[in-house]
């Protein structure tokens, strides 16, 4: 028995021990929360769902939604009333929080990913009781809302760097990073919005769900691995893997649907004739015709005109630009100022663009495993979101902002 003690505190299992070490909590806990969630569908059925009002302050999510939130509170009652009777201080679950949070990271480092899955899993339910111990005995105050929220944020990196040396060597290593990125920003975005007044706690990625997913997928990972690849000295633990990459993409999507509400709600109010979906599909669309034009044209003059590769290219790249500005000009943002002048502005929105494509491009062709053609696309997106629509939108064809716009404007002299 001591031995049996000792080889699962230095790791030093057997593939059946790796699945017992994963399994075993998980069959508690699903014998808990299955047999609850059939007593709370019960429940349901005869009295409504339960509501928890501070999950209806929090806002619907979209991966755990109302109901499932609601049960998930009703259904940790019993340890809830159990550490309120117990008298321990709200900052002191906090502290055992973060405590259990980071010894998951050093856990999952080391390759213990059952225990360190399940560390992080009880790390984010006794983060959720802390702040309501708190409320309930009218004990809650801004310095115990800054220790939940920064031990939050220890407890998230702690996890996250811990699976980031264990891939250290692999692929993975970067969703590892990316999660990490978005798991920081997610929360960063929302307390900036409420210090400027927006409350901004939208997106599919919250704290509850990256702790779900990420948790679940790390705690139940050794399974597979013990099954199908029992020989394996540094397993990859593909289940974890797939947890982290969905936090990765789906954390980072929800800090950028935050970041946007947030400029949205701060940025002065735009008269526009028509929706910005519609910009940017009428936008897209310009600059698609235009690439055509400029194909058929290089085309034309290379096969049937029998001119250089080089002169045509120019000369399709001149009509090209002069059709995608024709068709924002009038159909886009229907623009009435000068043309001069847009057309000046129209020269300096795309000579930045190519540069910044060019050295997007060139930067990531540093990284040979990273095919060129998917780098091509990836820098094409992020320039035109972040550079060629809002200055096309805002600088090039914006006619309240343009020079005759602004002389109109100033008082004559005297």
């Amino acid at each position: 028995m001591l031995e049996n003690l000792v080889d699962w505190l230095t790791g030093n299992l057997s593939p059946s021990a790796r699945i017992w070490t994963a399994l075993a909590p998980a069959i508690l806990a699903c014998v808990y929360f299955l047999g609850g969630l059939l007593i709370f569908c019960i429940r349901v059925a005869f009295k409504g769902v339960p509501r928890d009002e501070e999950t209806v302050k929090r806002g619907n999510a979209g991966f755990v939604g109302y109901f499932l939130r609601h049960y998930f509170f009703w259904v940790i009652q019993p340890l809830w009333a159990v550490i309120l009777r117990s008298g321990l201080p709200a900052n002191a679950l906090s502290m055992l929080s973060g405590l259990l949070g980071i010894s998951s990271g050093v856990a999952v480092a080391a390759g213990r990913f059952a225990l360190g899955g399940w560390l992080f899993l009880a790390a984010g339910i006794l983060d959720v009781m802390d702040g309501r111990i708190a409320r309930t005995r009218k004990e809650a105050n801004p310095a115990g809302a800054a220790l939940d929220s920064v031990l939050d944020r220890y407890v998230d990196s702690a996890m996250l760097m811990g699976l980031a040396w264990y891939y250290r060597d692999t692929w993975v290593l970067l969703p590892a990073l990316g999660a990490l990125l978005g798991s920081s920003l997610v929360p960063y975005v929302r307390a900036k919005g409420e210090g400027l007044g927006v409350n901004v706690r939208d997106g599919a990625m919250q704290r509850l769900e990256r702790v779900l997913f990420l948790g679940a997928g790390t705690a139940l990972s050794p399974i597979l691995e013990a099954v199908f690849w029992p020989e394996e000295k540094h397993p990859m633990h593909w289940m974890a893997v797939v947890g982290l990459v969905f936090v990765a993409i789906m954390s980072n999507l929800t800090a950028i649907s935050r970041f946007r509400n947030l400029v949205k709600a701060l940025a002065p109010k735009r008269q526009e004739a028509r929706s910005e979906k519609a910009i940017v599909g009428l936008n897209a669309a310009a600059g698609a015709i235009a690439t055509v034009a400029d194909f058929a044209v290089v085309l034309a003059l290379v096969e049937w005109m029998g001119l250089l590769p080089a002169w045509a290219t120019v000369l399709g790249a001149l009509l090209g630009a002069v059709v995608n500005y024709s068709i924002n000009r009038v159909l886009t943002f229907r623009s009435t100022a000068a043309v001069g002048r847009q057309m000046m502005r129209y020269a300096v929105v795309s000579g930045t663009s190519a540069l910044l494509n060019a050295g997007g491009v060139a930067l990531l062709t540093l990284h040979p495993q990273l095919a060129y053609t998917l780098g091509w696309w990836l820098v094409r997106g992020v320039v035109y979101f972040a550079w060629n629509l809002p200055l096309q939108r805002d600088y090039v064809f914006n006619d309240t902002n343009s020079s005759d716009a602004l002389m109109e404007q100033r008082p004559h002299a005297a």
